[in-house]
């Protein structure tokens, strides 16, 4: 009965220490990393949504914008052609090929809303000003959505890494590989051209 009870004792102190250890880090930090994820794409469908009507809005007024508005219509048929599951974000390639499809989403909805400036009566549409309000806060939440998603992927690598996490990746989460984060194209990073001399 003695020896029951301080086997008993010695399994409960045991799994006291291994929780104590940081065996439950790794798959702790990579839910809050798929949560965080989760968030990415759902802000990223919240803008898709709504360019179809920002699109037919600036129809309406600017006929002549074909091109943009024909390269928005694709950009966005192909952001969300790009196929996004679990897997995503550990696979380099895939997790490159889904930026790339945002990026160039991102750089034509530019292009659209800078055709404002050329049409007045587009600038005063109020369903166009709400449309881009919409758009603009969206796309603030896209850039506090990555910015929580990057901190996740950097905690639960740095877990897979580091001391004592690193014995739990050898050993309990073989299969865990480190998450891909956010990057920034050469094209982003070029400082933009000021001339202020008019030609």
């Amino acid at each position: 009965m003695r020896a029951r009870i301080v086997a008993a004792l010695a399994a409960a102190f045991l799994g006291l220490q291994l929780a104590g250890c940081g065996i439950n880090t790794i798959p702790t930090e990579e839910e809050r990393a798929r949560a965080a994820w989760s968030e990415v794409l759902n802000q990223y469908q919240r803008r898709s949504d709504l360019i179809p009507n920002l699109v037919e809005t600036v129809k309406g007024y600017a006929q002549q914008e074909r091109d943009v508005l024909i390269q928005v219509t694709e950009a966005r048929a192909k952001a969300t052609q790009v196929k996004v599951d679990a897997s995503t974000i550990t696979d380099p390639e895939a997790f490159k090929k889904f930026q790339d499809a945002q990026a160039q989403l991102s750089g034509v909805l530019g292009r659209l809303l800078a055709i404002q400036e050329r049409y007045p009566e587009l600038k005063s549409n109020a369903n166009f000003l709400a449309l881009q309000s919409q758009l603009e806060g969206t796309e603030n939440r896209i850039a506090v959505a990555r910015r929580d998603y990057i901190e996740a992927v950097r905690l639960y690598n740095t877990e897979l890494k580091t001391f004592p996490g690193i014995l739990w990746a050898m050993t309990l989460y073989r299969n865990n590989k480190p998450m891909e984060t956010f990057t920034i194209t050469e094209e982003q990073m070029r400082t933009p051209k000021v001339n202020f001399n008019k030609s």
